[in-house]
């Protein structure tokens, strides 16, 4: 066998695993593992490279620190997520209830993934050759756990434009829980998502890139980074469920735009329109146009019609290739840039 045959049945192999776990987030109840309001409680497994879950308990909360860097990773960046949305957002876990937070490590072999199935979170130890371990980079646990974000309130369908906006929320607040955890601005952040992941074999900076969707990556093993960032470049495909981590660029780049032009960091104003429109004004089959009238919508009850914030959304989503309904009668900031 190739080595390009070689990596692709792994691809394959780790894709049919993915999706046969993220199937069971329609069916999975979420109230398992629910506590008192206000109360983190964490839980890591052990899979042993087994496919078996949850696998062997080895850390809870409030345990010591284990000698094993993945269990350390899973159970700390899931407590920085968990601060991120209690403290910034006013929400207890990602069902808003408590929700208990169980992580599995070391899943499968050599699996280049991590995922929310419905009820936990689930990460692959890389191969080793072109992935490091998934429990490596912050954001990449905040990004997963926010898929229990959006299972409890949109519901974004996983599929075109809803699921490619799932994804998005996801990058939007994985990336404002490693901002926020750094202290970081809009002007610090990388806006990169998975920087860590990739070992040195492969030529790329990242995942995928919110401030310039379509240049993560440009390697001879994996291919290029296909984000578009623009509604022209759209991708009407019938892979990868329709698009949903290749058009996710689109929505990616509008928050990023919005984010800079605000300004100051990124969980503070930005944020928390989007927060406003994912557990208020979406619903499971909303699509860019949706998103982009909710947020601008949100954006003036929070901050005021008219306001400088209402006029960076709408300009946002304009350079993006999407007109916000509410747009003709505002004038916004920059659109002929």
């Amino acid at each position: 066998m190739t080595e390009s045959n070689r990596h692709r049945e792994r691809a394959l192999r780790t894709i049919a695993l993915t999706e046969r776990a993220r199937g069971r987030r329609s069916i999975l109840g979420t109230m398992l593992g629910s506590v008192p309001t206000g109360t983190l409680r964490r839980t890591i497994y052990d899979a042993q490279t087994s496919e078996r879950l949850p696998g062997t308990f080895v850390r809870g909360e409030g345990d010591a620190e284990t000698s094993d860097v993945a269990v350390t990773e899973a159970y700390k960046y899931s407590g920085n997520t968990y601060d991120f949305y209690k403290q910034i957002l006013g929400r207890n876990s990602v069902d808003n209830n408590g929700l208990r937070l169980d992580s599995t490590v070391h899943y499968s072999q050599q699996y280049d993934n991590a995922f929310w199935d419905g009820r936990q979170m689930i990460y692959g130890d890389g191969d080793g050759e072109l992935f490091n371990r998934f429990t490596l980079d912050l954001d990449v646990i905040g990004h997963e756990l926010t898929h229990g974000v959006t299972q409890n309130t949109a519901g974004l369908e996983y599929a075109g434009q809803s699921g490619a906006l799932n994804e998005s929320m996801s990058d939007v607040f994985g990336t404002m829980v490693k901002q926020w955890v750094l202290g970081q601005s809009v002007d610090q952040a990388d806006w990169l998502i998975g920087a860590g992941l990739f070992t040195t074999a492969v030529t790329g900076v990242a995942l995928r890139s919110m401030k310039d969707p379509g240049s993560a990556y440009n390697d001879s093993q994996i291919g290029k980074d296909p984000q578009p960032k623009n509604m022209a470049n759209y991708l009407d495909t019938t892979e990868d469920n329709g698009g949903v981590h290749i058009n996710s660029g689109i929505p990616n780049y509008a928050f990023y735009l919005a984010a800079t032009s605000i300004g100051g960091n990124a969980w503070e104003k930005t944020g928390k329109i989007w927060y406003e429109t994912l557990t208020k004004r979406l619903s499971p089959k909303s699509d860019f146009q949706s998103a982009a009238d909710g947020t601008v919508s949100a954006a003036g009850d929070l901050f005021g019609q008219n306001s400088n914030e209402q006029k960076a959304v709408i300009d946002s989503w304009t350079r993006v290739g999407i007109r916000p309904a509410s747009a003709p009668s505002i004038k916004t900031v920059g659109a002929s840039r």
